[in-house]
């Protein structure tokens, strides 16, 4: 039997709780992990748009509308664009385990909807490249940041440095 996956243990409450309870714990992380991040300066082209993530194997419809630099949950529209896929192909975008590219170009991930907006959502989800240096000091501002980080530097796994 293969072992069971790191995300496995999800799809129970992804099953249970409502779709817009999704969308708020979601968007407030995500909002929170974008704190500091380049990635969160480029959101603003997509002002207005409601995204939709399809999770087909639970299954969940979960929607958020970009409003500046944020998320909020759930818009009561239709989405611009469907972002549709498996629980564990949405874990390996979210972990980095494999490039979205190849995730799109298998098939294990779509885009559906308006073009142009989707093409801009994946071009994003290709540009994630996580700071971690920048949310801490986004988060914690100085000095304590730099202690934070001094400390983050310590530690025995990589962490992506700021150039500022």
């Amino acid at each position: 039997m293969p072992p069971l996956p790191l995300f496995a243990p999800l799809k129970l409450p992804l099953r249970l709780l409502p779709d817009r309870l999704h969308a708020e714990v979601f968007a407030r992380i995500f909002n929170h992990l974008m704190r500091g991040q380049s990635l969160a300066r480029r959101l603003p082209a997509l002002d207005g748009k409601v995204v939709r993530i399809e999770i087909s194997d639970i299954p969940n419809r979960v929607d958020f509308v970009i409003r500046g630099e944020r998320l909020y949950p759930g818009a009561g529209r239709s989405p611009d664009v469907t972002i549709r896929g498996r629980l564990g192909d949405f874990w390996c975008l979210a972990t980095r385990a494999e490039d979205p590219d190849t995730l799109f170009f298998h098939r294990r991930l779509a885009i559906e909807g308006d073009t142009e907006t989707g093409l801009h959502v994946k071009n994003l989800l290709d540009a994630l490249d996580y700071d971690v240096e920048a949310h801490v000091r986004a988060v914690l501002g100085a000095p304590l940041a730099d202690v934070a980080v001094a400390l983050l530097r310590r530690l025995p796994f990589p962490v992506r440095r700021t150039t500022t």
